[in-house]
């Protein structure tokens, strides 16, 4: 059976809805501690390349370029791309970032990635 995958923003209030948290950003997010973000998991390693995240600078006018650029990366994560389908297989999985755009950030096209391959 195939469980939610949700997405939420590393400061808002986590809740026990979110399930398996898992931060999908490649640095840790300003001024919180690992208690308080209450993150299950953190894959750095599955979000976009440093280069990438700098040229595209949250810039809306680029979302399109990121979008392609991040998924020809992500194919590059089998591993993290394979636990990520196996936790949401098992339970709720609410990928958690840090940018405040909610319709333009690594965890939305993530998220679309993981359930194109489901």
């Amino acid at each position: 059976m195939r469980h939610a995958i949700k997405l939420k923003r590393v400061y808002e209030t986590p809740h026990e809805d979110d399930g398996t948290r898992i931060l999908v950003d490649r640095l840790w997010p300003r001024g919180l501690t690992k208690k308080k973000a209450k993150v299950d998991l953190w894959l750095k390693e599955i979000a976009p390349s440093t280069e990438l995240r700098k040229w595209f600078g949250h810039d809306p006018k680029k979302w399109r370029g990121f979008r392609q650029r991040y998924q020809t990366e992500l194919k590059h994560h089998g591993d993290q791309l394979k636990l990520l389908s196996n936790k949401a297989k098992e339970g709720t999985v609410t990928l958690i970032y840090g940018a405040r755009d909610q319709e333009h950030n690594e965890a939305l096209v993530l998220k679309q990635f993981l359930q194109r391959m489901a």
